[in-house]
């Protein structure tokens, strides 16, 4: 999970202890100091700019700062008491070329022309020109407001991550997939990722030069995420092969992720891309299977939010009168993410349809929590995202068999889930058979502040 790193900037004009007739100082340096206290607990890294900016001497000094000697995701405009918009707003412009995310807080609590005047004259400002940016009038007190704020900083930080990244691409379209191609200059336009493609031939060479004692080392390191030993059969040893392999080629080709046909193709030829693609997860690399870039997209945003690994797999199942879901992949998920009720096992991908080389498979029900189920899409060619609310839970260990049983193919992994989220509404914007899933509550909302600031449509369910 990423670290938002933002530039803290208090501003007003009445500063240096000045007070006001009643003898109050205009600027309450203890509300300011417990307001920041508040976005470093929520998990901020907050760089603060060492005087309170006022002229525009100052304002131009102090953006400079933060675009070109300080490196920070975002910046907060804090306002101490009022301001003249005009000292603030042409350097304020300048750094918003960055790209950077800019957010204004009004904190009520402050003196009495502090708390509001302040931010809604440059709030105002800002509008007038057309800077994009967050207003938030509330105290740190106030349900959400740290909440709405951090999002914000962290959709930036994810934003700023994916500028100049590089994304492969291994082989080509995998089972017709028409809901997951990309446009890569689209790619480039709205993100500035560069999508890198290779065919599967140096995939390849790469597994089978794998040496034997790399083998082992990588079954120290699969060991103990599962409930079992790790398979000595051929078929394991390819899928181990498979993965350092990808491990290899990404860091030749410096990829911060990929996507990767599977089948046809690899998953006939040499072995199927489910184990593969367990470990990469597990391993927190950004990744895809179909090349199915949509559903990458989503990977890499809850990979960057969440603490713990993403979980995509198949709406295999959908009850419309509980909100319950089934979520089933082919064999992959990261081993992590396991319950109780039915540990990370090996198995076999099973489907000769689809991948008849073979190769290892985890099986597995996920662990309970609360996050997300997401999904990036395009409608007419167009970016939207859609996102829910969901609880994942973990059935009875007395009828967990028969639910597997029940989409038959019980040794796959499973996640069952219950969205928060009007059913008929979420499958008629649904925009793919995959659902990606997360551990977070606060995913909710970075994701609506990611798809606010990268000017994609969001439908939030």
């Amino acid at each position: 999970m990423l670290t938002a790193r933002v530039g803290f900037i208090v501003y007003g004009v009445h500063k240096d202890g000045l007070k006001d007739p009643m003898g109050t100082p205009f600027i309450d340096d203890g509300l300011i100091e417990s307001n920041k206290q508040a976005l470093k607990d929520a998990g901020l890294q907050l760089v603060e700019y060492p005087i309170v900016v006022a002229s525009k001497k100052e304002a131009r000094e102090c953006m400079y700062h933060f675009k070109v000697k300080e490196e920070v995701d975002a910046i907060i405009l804090y306002s101490g008491t009022w301001v003249w918009a005009a000292h603030l707003i042409a350097a304020v412009r300048d750094y918003a070329s960055t790209g950077n995310g800019i957010l204004l807080w009004n904190d009520p609590g402050g003196q009495s022309w502090g708390g509001s005047v302040g931010g809604l004259v440059l709030h105002a400002a800002m509008r007038e020109i057309g800077l994009s940016h967050r207003f938030v009038y509330a105290a740190a007190t106030e349900s959400g407001t740290i909440t709405r704020i951090s999002a914000w900083c962290r959709a930036s930080a994810v934003k700023r991550q994916l500028n100049q990244s590089t994304y492969g691409v291994l082989g080509g379209r995998g089972m017709g997939q028409t809901c997951g191609v990309a446009d890569p200059s689209q790619w480039m336009k709205l993100f500035g990722v560069d999508l890198d493609s290779r065919d599967t031939t140096r995939l390849l060479h790469l597994a089978n030069s794998v040496a034997t004692s790399e083998i082992d080392q990588a079954r120290e390191r699969i060991t103990p995420l599962f409930s079992e030993p790790v398979p000595t059969t051929d078929a394991a040893d390819r899928s181990i092969r498979l993965y350092l392999a990808l491990k290899k080629i990404m860091a030749e080709e410096e990829w911060a992720g990929y996507v990767i046909q599977s089948f046809p193709g690899l998953g006939d030829d040499y072995s199927a891309t489910s184990f593969p693609q367990s470990m990469m997860l597990e391993d927190r690399v950004a990744s895809m299977t179909l090349s199915d870039f949509n559903s990458l997209l989503t990977v890499i945003l809850l990979n960057a939010l969440s603490a713990e690994p993403v979980y995509y797999g198949d709406l295999q199942h959908i009850n419309k009168a509980t909100g319950e879901m089934r979520i089933v992949c082919d064999g992959a998920c990261p081993p992590s993410l396991a319950g109780t009720v039915k540990p990370a096992a090996f198995s076999r991908h099973g489907i000769e349809t689809e991948g008849a080389a073979g190769g290892l498979a985890v099986q597995l029900v996920c662990k309970p929590g609360n996050g997300v189920m997401a999904r990036v899409g395009r409608r007419d060619g167009e970016f939207e995202l859609i996102v829910c609310r969901c609880s994942m839970f973990e059935p009875g260990a007395d009828v967990v068999q028969e639910l597997l049983e029940e989409c038959g193919i019980p040794f796959w992994p499973h996640a069952f889930i219950k969205v928060e989220a009007d059913l008929d509404t979420l499958i008629e914007s649904w925009s793919n058979e995959y659902g990606c899933i997360a551990y977070g509550a606060h995913l909710y909302e970075d994701l609506v502040a990611f798809g606010e600031q990268a000017g994609i449509r969001v439908i939030a369910l």
